[in-house]
């Protein structure tokens, strides 16, 4: 399926979504109080676009998605190849690692609190902790997937450990990398808004979080739509830069020959 036609249905998806939400309300199967007709949402949405405070908002929570997202990503690659070259290293960090992955960030946010306040800082450090383990169980993997028989050519040609990452680590755990900071983008920004919401940092979340206590039922609901276009961009951002990065991996090649 081409490109084009797969947005086309993307926006045909979507457009139906917003016709269900305008008629469930309008047909009275909601009230509008908790569910307002998508009218009344873009309208308020068109409202906040001109609105200072509004735009300081959004710069906050780009600001703190993409900090938390690129020391995960930053952490999550150099410990990914660092543990995963080195077997003994990988052996005595599996369980501690398979102990603390599970642990939902969210969990976190009390022990955060205390220790930051509601803070930019607090959020970034949710933000690291939930997107660093998409990266670093994606590095490992990559790693762990490397040819025996290229690493074993490796050692008999004496590539010394740099080499042998440069040259045949990273471009096999390239991939998995990518679909590492393609995972955790999204979960970046899932924590970034939680934590606003929460912990009542700077940002989107906030302000979705006052609009609810004021009763702006709307305008919450217009802040909510542009936290989803984020993810969206987010997403196509990411997607974008992963058929660039990895143009050169066959299943790259591959999908560009697949048939409209």
């Amino acid at each position: 399926m081409s490109a084009t036609r797969s947005a086309l249905y993307g926006l045909a998806g979507l457009l139906g979504f917003g016709v269900l939400l305008e008629l469930v309300p309008r047909l009275g199967l909601i009230s509008r109080d908790y569910a307002p007709p998508t009218t009344d949402i873009l309208g308020t949405l068109a409202e906040q676009l001109g609105r200072g405070d509004f735009w300081v908002a959004v710069l906050d929570t780009l600001r703190t998605w993409l900090l938390g997202l690129v020391i995960a990503v930053a952490l999550g690659v150099v410990l990914g190849v660092l543990i995963g070259s080195v077997p003994v290293v990988r052996a005595a960090t599996a369980s501690t690692i398979e102990f603390l992955r599970p642990i939902p960030s969210v969990a976190l946010i009390p022990l955060v609190i205390v220790l930051q306040g509601p803070t930019v800082e607090a959020t970034v450090i949710i933000v690291v902790y939930a997107a660093f383990w998409q990266v670093l169980l994606q590095v490992l993997a990559g790693v762990a997937d490397v040819d025996p028989v290229a690493n074993d050519t490796a050692r008999s040609y004496r590539l010394g450990r740099l080499d042998r990452i440069r040259f045949l680590v990273w471009p096999t755990a390239l991939p998995y990398a990518v679909t590492g900071v393609r995972l955790a983008a999204t979960v970046a920004l899932i924590l970034t808004i939680t934590g606003e919401l929460v912990m009542g940092s700077p940002g989107l979340g906030q302000e979705i979080a006052n609009a609810r206590s004021s009763g702006a039922v709307p305008q919450m609901y217009a802040l909510v739509v542009v936290t989803g276009l984020f993810g969206v961009g987010a997403n196509v951002a990411t997607r974008t830069a992963e058929r660039r990065v990895l143009a050169w991996h066959p299943s790259m090649r591959l999908e560009s020959r697949v048939p409209a």
